[in-house]
């Protein structure tokens, strides 16, 4: 059964050091604080696995957390590079990371495989690209039909992931709204999964049965974290901060900035402080 949990305990109870874990968020609903209390917890040789990862994975990788990243886009959305995974990958600080790198369509289809218990997604994929030469994870296969010759990438399969949503009833159904990106996939794909809230309500009773997107079977813990995702945004709650992400290029640019935000936003800082973050960000009922 689903427990309801602090983010602190939810973190601890569900994450190892040497994991294969998935923080997913596709524009918005990023699990900032998820990210920032494994941050805290100081968990090492992670093998950290995101579409889209933008500034949770820069940091995480910056305080010298990921032994790899499995991914198919890396940049700061609007900005540029993400300076800390940069870093990392050219000069090996804070320390030499394993990069491997997708297509969206491999990555979705990977979920989608691993979701289903498969050992592998096939797809039409990665023609007249580059990136089969330099990842031994992509293949091909001919379909035993047609005679096609498709590409194929290992199915996804985390540890746990960490996932953003807007509500939770008390029986631990999550519902999630607007762009749902792969972040359905990537828990059902996953051993455990932890999902931080805007809020809980009563029921889901008046809502049509097909909106609940995770049952509560699917959820090993959930976190009630009002701004949770914070920079990025929660539909219906409130906006990405634009001006956080534009900082952030600064910020990753200096080894000893970085740091130094890190220690006063995150190390210092706690899950119950995403809620005042997001308070001139709100979306007025």
């Amino acid at each position: 059964m689903v427990k309801f949990l602090p983010l602190s305990e939810a973190v601890a109870g569900n994450l190892n050091d040497g994991d294969t874990v998935a923080f997913e968020g596709f524009t918005h609903l990023i699990p900032t604080a998820a990210a920032h209390e494994a941050i805290r917890q100081g968990f090492e040789e992670l093998t950290l696995i995101r579409m889209t990862p933008d500034l949770v994975y820069d940091q995480m990788i910056g305080m010298g957390m990921a032994r790899k990243i499995v991914f198919s886009y890396l940049g700061n959305p609007g900005v540029g590079l993400l300076r800390r995974a940069r870093d990392a990958i050219e000069n090996g600080f804070p320390r030499p990371i394993e990069v491997e790198e997708h297509s969206h369509a491999g990555m979705a289809n990977a979920y989608e495989a691993g979701a289903a218990g498969l050992p592998c997604a096939v797809f039409r994929g990665y023609r007249g690209a580059g990136l089969a030469a330099v990842n031994p994870n992509i293949k091909t296969v001919t379909c035993p039909f047609t005679g096609e010759v498709l590409a194929a990438v290992p199915a996804i399969r985390p540890d746990v992931t960490f996932i953003h949503a807007q509500k939770a009833d008390r029986k631990g159904n999550v519902l999630v709204e607007g762009i749902i990106g792969i972040q359905k996939e990537a828990v059902l794909a996953a051993k455990r999964a932890v999902v931080t809230v805007e809020e809980v309500v009563d029921s889901f009773d008046e809502l049509h049965p097909n909106l609940t997107v995770l049952p509560s079977w699917t959820i090993s813990a959930i976190s009630v974290v009002p701004g949770g995702s914070h920079p990025s945004y929660t539909h219906g709650y409130y906006i990405r901060d634009n001006a956080a992400y534009l900082e952030w290029d600064e910020i990753a640019a200096d080894r000893e900035k970085f740091q130094g935000w890190m220690q006063a936003n995150v190390i210092e800082r706690t899950a119950a402080d995403f809620a005042g973050r997001v308070e001139h960000l709100r979306i007025a009922a």
